[in-house]
């Protein structure tokens, strides 16, 4: 029997079109994305044009770790809710919700552990990346309270990646509009009314972010009885957990070996000066800016793919990877034309700042990166799409790849050639990373016709 839903909102993705249905999932998770990259940035914006320099540099200095911990759980549910969208393909509603309790156990389980273990060790790993200098302790106040966060940022992601696997990507976009403009409001409350510092930054981020998560719950129970869970929905058995766990571990691993990687890299930049920190900080929103579409064609392919591979429709699999590719390689080259005309401006606006130290090495590394956006596109759209067929391995290998080659920039070339092998770093190994992907995925049957 196949699987029913009473919402408007959910699309699915076997049927129709493929690059209209990926534009038409991509678009809401793109503005949900886009806001929730609104919560970094705008606490980057208040703390830089509120608390100062030194302020900026704190919270700069350690939110590579807050990435990489936000990427890992974000990745897991995804992973997750990629095998809920196979059975919601396959039509197969017992399996789907056995999957969706699944995911609610393993999820809150596996943040609990790394959540303590973090804490734990925090002191140590801060004192690693060298984070905050003369600011330790406000790097330290501001992380602690986005690690204790975590719990409600997995709880949305659960949420939200379910909702996406079932097709509903309007839903999360509509509940993030609404707890981003929650975050501006409370930052202000918190950091000028209060008077919290980078402490009141933090707390702004968690508490909208449980709005959101709050929402999306309310949401789910009213609109989808395919999502309401019994008991014996929770009863897991041992290959159940292998099954979700293969699929989640692997792209949380992605996300975290990529994030390890930019977290070591951040650890060079955080001994070359306050200057080049504030640089790199506002120099990296404005990438995640510009990369967001993106990282939305590949996680909306994770989805596409799985639905797809549950309906068994492998040729819809390999148009719609042509489709997003296509997508991807458009939107490059508006950002080639962007980086090297408007990159200053930006930088100085997110920066709060005129100081041309800080205005040329941002500018320099959004230069130079981002004229190599096409390799990040087939990197994304195939590593997903994989993930997608059930292919674990390879986006693994090619993630491992940007692993290492951080460490060697980080412990090499960043010593010999200061933030120049910082701007180098990704470029070099984009170009690397993309090889094993483009290799396994023309090998894999799925892509060749039958």
């Amino acid at each position: 029997m196949a699987a029913k839903e009473n919402s408007k909102t959910a699309l699915r993705l076997t049927e129709g079109r493929p690059i209209k249905l990926i534009l038409l999932f991509a678009i809401p998770v793109f503005f949900g994305n886009l806001f929730q990259i609104l919560y970094s940035l705008v606490d980057t914006k208040i703390v830089g044009s509120i608390l100062g320099a030194d302020a900026l540099a704190a919270v700069g200095s350690v939110s590579v770790l807050y990435t990489l911990l936000t990427g890992f759980f974000n990745g897991l549910s995804l992973g997750f809710s990629v095998i809920t969208s196979r059975f919601y393909g396959s039509g197969d509603e017992k399996g789907l919700k056995k999957n969706v309790a699944g995911a609610i156990v393993l999820g809150f389980i596996t943040a609990a552990v790394i959540i303590v273990l973090i804490s734990l060790f925090l002191r140590s790993i801060l004192g690693l990346l060298h984070a905050g200098g003369g600011q330790a302790d406000m790097s330290r106040q501001y992380i602690s309270i986005l690690i204790w966060g975590m719990f409600v940022t997995i709880a949305y992601n659960l949420c939200a990646n379910t909702l996406r696997a079932i097709g509903d990507s309007v839903t999360p976009l509509v509940f993030l509009i609404i707890a981003s403009f929650t975050n501006v409001a409370l930052d202000y409350i918190f950091i000028l009314n209060f008077g919290l510092g980078v402490k009141g930054a933090a707390i702004a981020t968690v508490v909208s972010q449980f709005l959101s998560a709050v929402l999306c719950l309310v949401h789910i129970y009213r609109n989808f009885p395919i999502l309401h869970l019994s008991r014996a929905d929770f009863k897991l058995s041992r290959e159940q957990v292998f099954s979700m766990y293969q699929s989640g571990l692997s792209m949380g691993l992605m996300s975290s070996l990529v994030n390890f990687g930019t977290l070591v890299l951040q650890s060079g930049i955080n001994q070359l000066g306050t200057s080049i920190i504030v640089a790199h900080t506002a120099a990296r929103k404005v990438f995640e800016i510009w990369n967001l579409p993106v990282s939305v064609i590949g996680s909306s392919m994770a989805t596409y793919c799985g639905q797809n591979y549950g309906a068994k429709k492998y040729d819809r699999i390999r148009s719609g990877i042509k489709s997003a590719l296509i997508l991807g390689i458009c939107w490059a080259g508006i950002i080639f034309i962007l980086a090297h005309t408007i990159s200053r401006y930006l930088i100085g606006f997110i920066a709060s700042t005129d100081s041309e130290e800080i205005l040329y090495w941002g500018t320099k590394y959004l230069e130079y990166d981002m004229s190599f956006l096409t390799v990040c596109v087939l990197i994304v759209v195939l590593r997903n799409s994989m993930q997608g067929f059930g292919d674990y391995k390879t986006p693994i290998v090619s993630s491992f790849i940007e692993l290492v080659g951080k460490l060697v920039f980080t412990f090499v070339f960043v010593r010999i050639f200061g933030y120049w092998g910082i701007i180098w770093t990704e470029p070099v190994i984009w170009c690397l990373m993309v090889i094993p992907l483009i290799v396994m995925t023309i090998k894999n049957p799925i892509m060749k016709k039958q």
